[in-house]
Order: C-alpha cells, then sequence, then structure tokens
C-alpha cells in the first residue's frame, strides 16, 4: 500500500480549530457567527471528502507535524477506517450547525457563542483523532475532545449541569491518564515507537512478548477509552444529558463516544491486529464481555420515561455492536462493527434531533406526555419512527445491514450464543423503541394538550432531521457507500 504526503490532512484538522477562533471573534454578530461556523464545516467536509478518490485507490496519506523522540512523532494519516469515521463526522457538523442555530435561537439559550466555539473544537479533536497515525497523536486528540466537550455538557451551569460535567470529565480524564497512558508507555517499551501497523492483520507487538503482558495491555486499553460506552464505565454517558440537545447529539453521533469507539477498534485492528488476538484468544472473550453492556443497557432502557435519557442508553447498548464485530475476528463480524460506527451514527442523531425539535416546539421531555404528539408533529415523529426502524434492525434501513452482517460474523466464529444476543437485543430494541411511536400517534393526548395546540418546530431543526433520517435509508438500500472502505481495512 503506497504512502503519499498530503498537505490536505492538515488543512482538515486546521478548519474547525481556525472556525472556533472566527466563531469566539465574531460572536457579538450571531449570523455572521453561525455563517462562519458553517463554512467551517463545510470546508472541513469537502477537504475530507477530496481525499476519498487517493485513500479509495488504496493509497495511505500522511502529514508528519514534527517529531518529539524517536519514535514519538505527531503524525496525521488518512486510511480506510479513518475516511469511515472523518466523513461521517465532518457531514453530520454541517447538519449540527443549522440545528443548533435554531435551538439555541429558538430557546433563547445564553453563552451561544461558548457553545458555538466548542461544538468546532469537539470536532477539531475528533478529526485528529480520525486521522492519526500513531497512539500518542491519538490520545493527545482524545484528552481534547474530553476538555472541549466539558463546557458543553456544563451549559447551563447549574448545580445538576456541573455535576453531570464533573462526572463526565473525572471518568473520562481518569480512564485516559489511569489506564491508556501507562499502556503506550509500555507499548513504547516494547516496541520503540507508538506508530500504528499498515494492516489489520499483523499489529505491532512482538509474538516474543509474554501473553500476560500482551493481555494486560489490550485490558488497559479496551478500558481505558470509556468514551466507548462499555459498562461498567459508562455512568458518564447518562449524566451528560443534563446538557442542551445539541450537545447530547454531538456525545452519541458526532464526537465523543464515536472517538471511543474508533480509539479502540483502532487498537484492537492496528496495535494488536486480528492475528494476535486470534492467537491470544482475545477476541470471543471480549465479544461476550460487551454483549452484557449490550443487553443490560437495553433493559435499562425500557424503564427509562424521559426520552434522553432512554436514547441514552440506547447508545450504550448500540455502541458494544461495534466492539463485538471487530471482536469476532471474522470479515462478516468486522465489516458488520465498523459500518455501524456510520449507520449507528446517522440514526442516533435523528433521535437526539428529533428529541430536541419536540422539546423546543412543545416543551416535553417524558414518553408518557407525548400521547397524539405524532399527529401535530408528523415530519419529527416519521422522522423518529424512520431511525428507530434502523435501530431495531429493520430491512430497508441502515440498522439493517449491520446487524446482517454481525449475526452472519457470529455463525462464522461458531457462537450460536451470540447470535441469540443479537436476536435478544433487536426484540429489546423493538420494546423500548416501538412505544414512543406508538404513543405519539396513537395515543390520545389530555384535554390540556388538547388546549395548547403544538405545531413542527422551525426548519432549521427540522429540515436537518429529515435529512438524517433519508441518509438512513439511503445507507440502508444502498450499504456500498460505507462499505467500500469497510471492504480496504479487511484486503
Amino acid at each position: 500500500m503506497e504512502t503519499v504526503n498530503d498537505p490536505r490532512l492538515l488543512i482538515a484538522i486546521l478548519a474547525p480549530l481556525l472556525g472556533a477562533g472566527l466563531i469566539m471573534w465574531t460572536g457579538k454578530r450571531p449570523n455572521l457567527r453561525d455563517g462562519l461556523s458553517l463554512l467551517s464545516a463545510l470546508i472541513l467536509f469537502g477537504t475530507v471528502a477530496s481525499l476519498v478518490p487517493a485513500v479509495l485507490s488504496g493509497q495511505t496519506l500522511s502529514w508528519n507535524l514534527f517529531e518529539l523522540l524517536p519514535g514519538l512523532s505527531f503524525t496525521l494519516r488518512a486510511d480506510a477506517l479513518s475516511m469511515l469515521f472523518a466523513l461521517t463526522a465532518s457531514f453530520l457538523w454541517i447538519l449540527a450547525v443549522f440545528y443548533s442555530a435554531g435551538y439555541m435561537r429558538g430557546l433563547q439559550e445564553h453563552c451561544q457563542t461558548r457553545f458555538a466555539a466548542c461544538f468546532a473544537l469537539a470536532l477539531f479533536g475528533s478529526i485528529g483523532v480520525a486521522f492519526s497515525d500513531n497512539l500518542l497523536t491519538l490520545y493527545l486528540f482524545y484528552e481534547i475532545v474530553s476538555i472541549t466537550t466539558y463546557p458543553l455538557v456544563a451549559h447551563h451551569q447549574d448545580k445538576e449541569g456541573y455535576a453531570g460535567a464533573r462526572k463526565y470529565i473525572a471518568y473520562l480524564t481518569a480512564t485516559a491518564k489511569g489506564l491508556v497512558l501507562p499502556a503506550m508507555v509500555l507499548v513504547y517499551v516494547l516496541n520503540g515507537n507508538l506508530d500504528f501497523a499498515h494492516n489489520a492483520n499483523d499489529g505491532v507487538l512482538s509474538p516474543d512478548v509474554h501473553r500476560g503482558i500482551v493481555t494486560g495491555l489490550y485490558i488497559a486499553f479496551l478500558i481505558g477509552f470509556a468514551k466507548n460506552g462499555l459498562m461498567p464505565l459508562h455512568h458518564w454517558l447518562p449524566g451528560a444529558m443534563v446538557a442542551p440537545t445539541p450537545v447530547s447529539a454531538l456525545l452519541h453521533a458526532v464526537a465523543v463516544v464515536k472517538v471511543g469507539v474508533f480509539a479502540t477498534v483502532r487498537v484492537m485492528l492496528y496495535v494488536f491486529g486480528t492475528d494476535t488476538m486470534a492467537a491470544f484468544n482475545l477476541g470471543l472473550p471480549t465479544a461476550w464481555f460487551v454483549s452484557i453492556t449490550i443487553l443490560v443497557a437495553s433493559f435499562i432502557a425500557l424503564g427509562k420515561d424521559d426520552l434522553k435519557a432512554r436514547l441514552a442508553f440506547s447508545t450504550v447498548s448500540q455502541l458494544a455492536y461495534i466492539i463485538l464485530g471487530v471482536a469476532l475476528l471474522t470479515p462478516y463480524g468486522i465489516a458488520g462493527g465498523l459500518v455501524h460506527i456510520a449507520n449507528h451514527a446517522f440514526a442516533k442523531i435523528t433521535l437526539f434531533f428529533c428529541a430536541g425539535a419536540i422539546y423546543v416546539a412543545a416543551r416535553k421531555k417524558k414518553i408518557s406526555q407525548m400521547a397524539g404528539l405524532g399527529r401535530a408533529m408528523p415530519w419529527t415523529f416519521g422522522a423518529f419512527a424512520v431511525a428507530s426502524l434502523s435501530m431495531i434492525g429493520v430491512p430497508g434501513v441502515a440498522g439493517f445491514v449491520t446487524k446482517w452482517q454481525l449475526l452472519l460474523g457470529s455463525w462464522d466464529a461458531g457462537s450460536v450464543g451470540l447470535i441469540l444476543v443479537l436476536l435478544t437485543s433487536t426484540l429489546l430494541n423493538a420494546a423500548y423503541f416501538g412505544p414512543v411511536v406508538y404513543q405519539a400517534f396513537f395515543g390520545k393526548p389530555t384535554e390540556e394538550d388538547r388546549a395548547k395546540p403544538v405545531r413542527e418546530a422551525s426548519p432549521l431543526i427540522v429540515i436537518p432531521l429529515l435529512i438524517t433520517a433519508s441518509i438512513s435509508v439511503l445507507i440502508g438500500l444502498f450499504p456500498s457507500t460505507f462499505m467500500q472502505f469497510v471492504q480496504l481495512v479487511l484486503s
């Protein structure tokens, strides 16, 4: 595989960073501020999209910024796995800019400039993680995401907001510094560098390394990247729901949790590699471990009446699909796990966009309060229904592609038990999404609700969620859109 130096990687990193500076500079002029935010998002997506032909042709793009010590460099890299995440995140930022403007202005939220600037900085960190060429670069950008999203979680600046933000930053920074950082030091001691492998099979660790050391390193990375939402270190994620809905969408679909699972998958495939994982029997035990998260989080979601809380535990469950798929170590399994990075992003951001639209239009957060609301907000709840079908895994929507691949991967791995886990999870998905849609379209509103007519939210809010819902359908009908990158990872 040919490696080519390409300065567009640097442009991609700088676009959201410079955008954040311009947003702060123009904060007193809201229209110009939001316009510059949109321009930054468009430049980022355009730059990332321009890399697609080279990556699909089999090239790996690279750009070295500087070297700290021998084997320790700050280097960017775009390969097929990078593009899967970077394309998704950069495109969704464009829609999030429109949505956030409609939401924040509709509720007359305070500190909108700080909010938009931190949003841009979170994308700076996320794209940096996507384009990291080694563990050092990935770790630095991973921590940037944690720091820049703290003000977003604490946005309301009340007791609940600060409590959620403290839990958020404590979990994510403690695990990164207590587990990931020491594991990185040990990898450097063993290898003399922190570079990722050039394919998903070989890994970078010598076969002579003691089994106990390899297993310990693997567990440290798996648990240390706590943004992946695996239980028992998932509590930060529901706690972060105190943030405004655009932040929840950012946390669950675009940046934070996707940074966590991407970092986990990058290390699984490009530090350990499928060969090492198979040799040390790390695959199926990992799949069974994350299966606990898939099922337990789904059961918890069933009991939540707050819509955002139900969506939060759905995210905890759905993220584990990605790690489970890779841990199967079969082509179908890895394909299902990787493509779910994009499939989940489009469906979950739709669901959170819908939750925000409902709150702006009707000031309702509880599912039990939404009886009949679908008839007043058909576009919003129609999009919610489509995204729910994707999460469940119904044919014709993106989530089906994921679950079909995972089922085939589990069969190839010879694990009937994991097939049962996936089928049970699918039934639970239907059990906690179905009632929301049914209540909205077929429930009877109260007399009080009848006396207060509700209409759809602003087009700035509704149009983005219709676009993301439509893309979930398009991915379901034409799965090759992202599967091209997955096939390159597997080659």
